[in-house]
């Protein structure tokens, strides 16, 4: 019988990696991913929550997206990545970030350069008429 993972969705993860460290990570890491900032202190600010490797083909992996971020975005200094299991798919991958930025989105915390609205899956599970006995 073949060995089972640890979890269902992360297959390994990264926390609180130097900046400029992003050049390490593999070109098509696929998963969620998390920009901080750490003002010297062992405070790590929440700057981005993101995702990588939706394309068709796992595409657009966490690596370019990282480097993207290093030329466009500035407030950070430190990064996690949360890899996923080559069986997740992209609407999986989209359902945890959407989880995540629903969570923190309202978190006086964090200030987020991402403010997607989220999605509209996950809002439609919230209205009352979901919440009615079966």
């Amino acid at each position: 019988m073949p060995k089972q993972s640890l979890l269902r969705f992360i297959k390994r993860w990264k926390r609180y990696e130097l900046r400029e460290n992003f050049r390490q990570v593999p070109k098509s890491t696929r998963g969620i991913y998390v920009l901080y900032c750490n003002d010297s202190s062992d405070q790590y600010k929440v700057v981005y929550i993101g995702v990588a490797g939706l394309g068709v083909t796992g595409g657009g992996g966490v690596r370019p997206r990282l480097r993207r971020h290093d030329r466009r975005i500035k407030n950070w200094t430190h990064y996690s990545i949360f890899e996923v299991h080559d069986n997740v798919t992209r609407e999986e991958i989209r359902e945890l970030e959407a989880l995540l930025l629903g969570i923190f989105r309202h978190d006086p915390r964090i200030q987020l350069t991402n403010k997607q609205k989220g999605s509209k899956k996950l809002y439609q599970l919230r209205k009352s008429s979901q919440w009615k006995d079966s």
